[in-house]
């Protein structure tokens, strides 16, 4: 007897998506695995959609980042209510809020680091220390220049701690400095040679505001007083 032929399967429309769900996996993505591994592709295959339903959401991975970029910082920065009085703790304050909300979440100064995505909503963060570095005594230029130091200092330090934090979570082997710092000659070396068995910690505590507050103090040391 022959077999009935089996039911013949039908493709159907991808189910209906939101511009929030498309946010919610993409930040999933971006935290799990880093900026560099989410694709449009990636995206929809995880939503359960096509590509092309998300390019009716986002017009591309750059204008998806910035939508994770706005989302977090609308989520996760608070304006101090009010901003301190003096403008050098106007500046502090607001450098170091940026700080703790990037430094929870390491992927997104990845993506600012390409320097031509920001986030309008920490526009009023960067407005804080620009305005206090001018009411201290810098002009508008050098202001903007100061900011820019603190945030490569801000940058960097958020991203040096987070690979280092990274490669100890995957890999418990010596790194290549501790093999080098192990071997260093005291007599060519003699400072490095006795900090290098505390090398590691020291470099693995968190400075952070000491060292803004070190850095503030120099931009503003040809200013009066």
């Amino acid at each position: 007897m022959p077999r009935p032929p089996a039911p013949r399967k039908t493709t159907g429309r991808p189910a209906r998506i939101s511009r929030e769900e498309i946010i919610r996996t993409a930040r999933r993505i971006v935290t799990e695995d880093g900026a560099d591994r989410l694709t449009m592709r990636r995206l929809a295959t995880e939503i359960g959609s096509t590509p092309m339903a998300l390019y009716h959401h986002v017009r591309d991975k750059e204008e998806l980042l910035l939508l994770l970029l706005d989302d977090h910082a609308a989520r996760s920065l608070r304006r101090p209510e009010p901003p301190p009085a003096d403008p050098r703790d106007r500046v502090l304050a607001a450098a170091t809020a940026i700080h703790e909300v990037l430094a929870a979440c390491p992927w997104i100064v990845e993506v600012l680091t390409a320097d031509d995505l920001m986030s309008t909503s920490a526009l009023w963060f960067v407005e804080q220390i620009v305005a206090g570095l001018t009411e201290s005594g810098l002009s508008l230029d050098e202001a903007v220049r100061g900011y820019r130091t603190i945030w490569y200092y801000t940058a960097g330090e958020i991203l040096v701690h987070a690979t280092s934090a990274r490669r100890r979570s995957t890999d418990d082997r010596p790194t290549y400095r501790d093999q080098v710092f192990a071997a260093l000659d005291p007599a060519e070396l003699p400072l490095l040679s006795r900090a290098a068995p505390r090398w590691t910690p020291l470099t693995a505590e968190d400075t952070y505001e000491q060292g803004l507050r070190a850095l503030l103090t120099g931009l503003l040391s040809h200013t009066p007083a």
